[in-house]
């Protein structure tokens, strides 16, 4: 009986991931030391809407900096910010979308959390102890995301079929948004250019 289940849960996966493709590409920058910290995303899938995973996201501050430096994350999944660091830390923000939040100062091995609710927000996190650390997160309406690697290459994977807008952030340069039709299998190749 087991292994007759295992067979339908194995055929079920199989099933959903066959009729999924991915993106892939590489962002080319201009006026930045490397192509890395882009996040290319999808900006909605049309008829959907989807839960924020149970599981906390983490940034970390470690030698006096956030890692990673930006955290896309689904709209309504709680953050944890983590002290690795042997001195006090602190986490704010300035922005509304993330209700100006203030997370106090805290001691190493200690974790605060804030629950990110609006989707379209791309806070700035600081810290008052060590103003010249710096890291933002990314609030996306969906789950279908990449940051892209210091050579710039990226991958979104087991995106459904169909058309989307395809878009892209950074910190400090800008890029358009674009149509993309991702295949029932296989991937789909979208490259960007951006720059200030």
């Amino acid at each position: 009986m087991k292994l007759l289940m295992y067979g339908v849960i194995t055929a079920l996966i199989s099933i959903n991931t066959a009729y999924a493709g991915d993106i892939t590409g590489t962002v080319k920058t201009t006026g930045t030391k490397d192509s890395g910290n882009a996040i290319i995303f999808l900006e909605k899938v049309e008829g959907k809407t989807f839960a924020p995973p149970a599981e906390h996201a983490m940034m970390n501050q470690k030698n006096l900096t956030f890692i990673p430096h930006v955290l896309p994350i689904l709209a309504g999944t709680t953050v944890d910010f983590q002290n690795n660091d042997d001195v006090l830390h602190n986490v704010f923000t300035p922005d509304k979308c993330a209700d100006n939040f203030n997370l106090g100062t805290w001691p190493k091995g200690q974790i605060r959390s804030f629950t990110f609710k609006n989707a379209g927000c791309r806070p700035v996190m600081l810290c008052k102890v060590h103003p010249e650390m710096q890291g933002f997160v990314v609030v996306l309406e969906t789950p279908y995301y990449a940051v892209s690697n210091k050579d710039g290459s990226y991958t979104i994977k087991n995106v459904p079929p169909g058309t989307y807008t395809i878009s892209i952030w950074h910190e400090k340069l800008k890029g358009a948004s674009i149509k993309i039709t991702v295949p029932g299998t296989g991937s789909v190749t979208q490259d960007f250019d951006i720059k200030k």
